[in-house]
């Protein structure tokens, strides 16, 4: 987390940070070394638009210059036509745009010169006058020296730029921790001045609220008049130096930062910030469309009235919310990335005893040929040093950008803990945006495929010591192996209704490609496995399953050398019941299929068939057909039939189907045109026939609205079925399907009834 509290600039642990308006953090004595003073030829406005405007262009009023999206204070939130023109250097009404930084410069920042100090008088002072002057000029910028992004001062000068106190509070708990002394005067007996220089500096006489810097008298009449850009701030007495902490130990819980409404750890309670318009009002709400805290009479102002505004308690805790969430996203692959570490270096000690098991293998080979093989036994050995040299390259430089990717992760955790434990939530809000970005752009980095390691530890490397002398200096590895078990995409792999689909990969790294795959199921019984793929491709449908009913599958490779080892098996489930339409490649011409095929007519007065998109041949099942349309008394028949029945005549004529048809008034049942069992009671508009196929018992029944009509209308039935239908013009009927099989349908009704 260190790297996360050091000021980019000085490479020190931050001092007084300060917020620039691209979210960025800068010490306050380092902003005040790379402001600089726009050139006359960068200074494309006209005078007047570099002038104050009056009380409503005063930049106090947007509510701060922090992450609110406004680096010139009220010139985002304040309105004017001319708000972005206050901008020097903006291309939108954001407040500062792209800058391209001085190359005479370290670290690509321009850096303000020195001020020269009056003849007479301390660097303490001209550095005040260096900020006063900082202050005063309307002219005045500051780079980014992180994201090189250019934002003009105010007549504040520096001071328009909000304190980021929770970054200052972590520092000062950092420095606790590592039993450093939390800040230059912790130790001193009372107050001193800030700017002096002396040694030791002078006592401190008054406190600027505003620029929250301790001031002696002398280096205020110097650097803090009570005139011009300072005239509104408020000089009070300095507070009485705190007591020094006591030793503690770090709770690891977020519920321990919680005991004093600093967070500080151990020391004094922070003071609460204040309104900058207001001194003495708290804030007390949140602005969403500024992005910035605000007290109660901000809000009586008016200028927030057409925005978002939240309660900031509330705000607070969803912002802490979203950030608690991003961090889980970098957490698991900052935990999947110490396992990949931990693979990383078990490969390398692979690497390293399969290389010296190669290497004695090559050697024993070679000595075995005697002088003959001397020269050629150089070459292999080279070979098989630079595979090794290679594939232990390849692996420490993803060692080193995995570490170095985990290291920033763990920092960019550790420092949002220490946020989250916070309770200012003002201070929490300052930051939340840009830290919960960087969250998420610290999550984007680990791709996919980024934690799988490039290289593999095996040598694919085998020597041939039976070819003759005479083929000697044409010795070398052989490349081609049996191709690896290929890999199950589990995600691919599915089930619909009575179809499965497979699909499968070769691992990373094979150097032996694959011609060819097998793809082999079970009976879904758990019997013997069978071929029912041989090919190329690497994704695969089987259909006409049985339904209800669990198949297990596997996969190998073949090539040249042979046939490879099997995958490991997967279990697919078929669905439980039948969902099915009719089939519009299997029905008569004279058919009329609509209703995505699950309702059926006819063009024809003579009875025509029409098949359905399932077959059976094991388990219960059951489907029903509703009558839309009745007329001059038809005779549809509904039951099974092979694929192979006759599709120009009645259902049940031949011997390739089983049925029953039906009238208004009775009905029969028929099979090879032999018709038997008559039974009471028809169909009409608005009935429903039910089909009932069990094959556990191979028996076939039917029933009409929920009774059973007749007996078990066939016995023995065996093979594969499909459900079938015959009608002509005068019907019409719709087909439900997947459907449970009822336990409450009607028994037969007797004779007579």
């Amino acid at each position: 987390m260190e790297e996360e509290l050091k000021c980019p600039v000085c490479g020190a642990l931050f001092r007084e940070p300060i917020i620039l308006p691209c979210s960025h953090n800068v010490c306050l004595p380092c902003a005040r070394t790379i402001a600089v003073q726009t050139p006359d030829s960068e200074q494309h406005l006209p005078p007047p638009l570099l002038l104050p405007r009056g009380p409503d262009s005063d930049p106090a009023a947007s509510g701060g210059a922090g992450a609110s999206g406004g680096a010139v204070g009220g010139a985002a939130a304040g309105g004017g036509d001319h708000a972005d023109k206050l901008s020097l250097h903006s291309e939108t009404d954001s407040g500062y745009g792209s800058y391209t930084p001085s190359l005479k410069s370290p670290n690509g920042v321009r850096v303000l010169p020195t001020v020269p100090a009056p003849p007479g008088s301390s660097a303490a002072a001209a550095r005040g006058a260096a900020c006063s002057s900082l202050a005063a000029c309307s002219s005045s910028s500051i780079t980014c020296p992180q994201c090189h992004r250019s934002a003009s001062l105010d007549h504040r000068g520096l001071r328009g730029f909000q304190r980021n106190r929770l970054l200052e509070a972590i520092v000062q708990r950092f420095q606790q921790g590592r039993g450093a002394a939390p800040g230059a005067s912790a130790a001193a007996a009372v107050a001193v001045c800030q700017l002096c220089d002396r040694t030791p500096p002078e006592p401190a006489a008054a406190l600027c609220e505003q620029c929250d810097v301790l001031y002696c008298a002398a280096c205020q009449l110097k650097c803090h008049p009570s005139r011009g850009p300072f005239a509104k701030h408020r000089l009070v007495q300095p507070p009485p130096p705190p007591a020094p902490p006591e030793p503690a130990p770090i709770a690891p819980s977020a519920g321990s930062g919680c005991k004093s409404p600093g967070g500080a750890g151990g020391g004094a309670a922070r003071k609460f910030p204040t309104c900058p318009e207001h001194d003495l009002e708290n804030y007390s709400m949140y602005c969403a469309s500024c992005r910035s805290p605000v007290c109660y009479v901000c809000l009586e102002d008016g200028r927030h009235a057409q925005h978002e505004v939240k309660p900031l308690g509330a705000a607070w805790k969803q912002q802490k919310a979203q950030l608690s969430q991003a961090l889980n996203g970098v957490s698991d692959k900052a935990k999947e990335a110490k396992e990949f570490l931990v693979q990383l270096k078990n490969i390398l000690q692979q690497i390293q005893e399969n290389g010296l098991d190669y290497e004695a293998c090559l050697v024993a080979q070679c000595d075995a040929l005697v002088e003959a093989l001397t020269r050629q036994k150089a070459k292999l050995l080279t070979k098989v040093t630079k595979e090794r040299e290679h594939k232990l390259k390849m692996v420490w430089d993803q060692i080193n950008h995995c570490t170095l990717k985990l290291r920033q992760s763990t920092g960019l955790m550790e420092y949002c803990l220490e946020v989250i434990k916070e309770n200012d939530p003002s201070g929490f809000l300052q930051i939340s945006d840009a830290l919960i970005k960087r969250v998420q752009v610290s999550q984007e980095q680990w791709v996919k495929g980024a934690l799988e390691p490039k290289v593999s530890a095996e040598f694919d490397l085998t020597l041939d010591s039976e070819p003759l002398l005479q083929a000697i200096h044409q010795l070398d590895f052989l490349q081609m192996k049996l191709p690896p078990a290929p890999l199950l995409q589990l995600e691919k792999c599915c089930t619909r209704n009575n179809s499965v689909t497979l699909a499968w990969r070769t691992p990373p790294f094979t150097p032996s490609p694959a011609d060819g795959y097998v793809l082999e199921l079970d009976d879904g019984d758990g019997g013997q496995f069978r071929e029912v793929y041989v090919g190329k491709e690497t994704l695969c449908t089987i259909d006409g399953l049985h339904f209800n009913s669990t198949y297990n599958a596997r996969v190998k490779a073949f090539n040249s050398s042979g046939v490879g080892p099997y995958s490991k098996t997967v279990v697919l489930q078929t669905s439980d019941v039948a969902w099915f339409t009719f089939d519009p490649n299997s029905g008569h011409r004279d058919i009329i299929l609509s209703n995505d095929n699950q309702t059926a007519t006819c063009s024809s007065y003579d009875d025509r068939v029409v098949l359905g998109t399932a077959a059976f041949s094991k388990g219960v099942h059951y489907w029903e057909l509703h009558v839309d349309r009745y007329d001059n008394h038809p005779d549809p028949a509904f039951g099974v039939a092979r694929a192979s029945v006759a599709k120009d005549m009645m259902l049940g004529k031949d011997d390739k189907a089983w049925a029953m048809y039906v009238d208004n008034n009775r009905s029969w049942f028929m099979h090879c045109n032999s018709h038997t069992n008559r039974s009471e009671g028809g169909v009409c508009k608005g009935a429903t026939v039910g089909v009932l196929l069990d094959l556990n018992k191979h028996t076939l029944t039917f029933f009409i609205n929920g009774q059973q009509q007749g007996p078990t209308a066939f016995s023995h039935v065996d093979g594969v079925f499909m459900p079938a239908l015959s009608l002509n013009r005068n019907v019409q009927v719709t087909l439900h399907t997947g459907l449970e099989v009822p336990t409450t349908l009607g028994r037969p009704k007797l004779t007579g009834n």
